[in-house]
């Protein structure tokens, strides 16, 4: 199973930087969140597959190496958005593009 879906992700200082710099992330935008920092909207593809033992995997294809999993498909879920926002804070510490195109 495939599907796109927007995922709420609060940006780390680190990536506040790198977009500052100007770095492109397509298909976002930045919303004030309570003066606390920021939250980044983005419409990002996620698969969920199923493995042989029926523990959910979620990608996301367009940030390479970011995958997660969960016993359900809404824990796979909530996994793959803290593993996204974890991917994009590390790739932007490190000076690479924050996401990949994907066909």
């Amino acid at each position: 199973m495939s599907f796109s879906s927007w995922i709420n992700v609060f940006i780390p200082k680190a990536i506040l930087r790198f977009l500052s710099q100007g770095a492109a992330l397509a298909g976002c935008s930045l919303e004030n969140c309570s003066g606390i920092g920021y939250t980044l909207i983005i419409k990002l593809s996620v698969t969920l597959d199923r493995d042989e033992d029926g523990i959910w995997i979620a990608e996301c294809p367009s940030i390479p190496g970011c995958v997660s999993q969960g016993i359900t498909k809404l824990l796979a879920l909530k996994n793959i958005k803290e593993a996204i926002a974890l991917c994009l804070e590390v790739r932007a510490e490190r000076g690479l593009p924050l996401t990949v195109e994907t066909q």
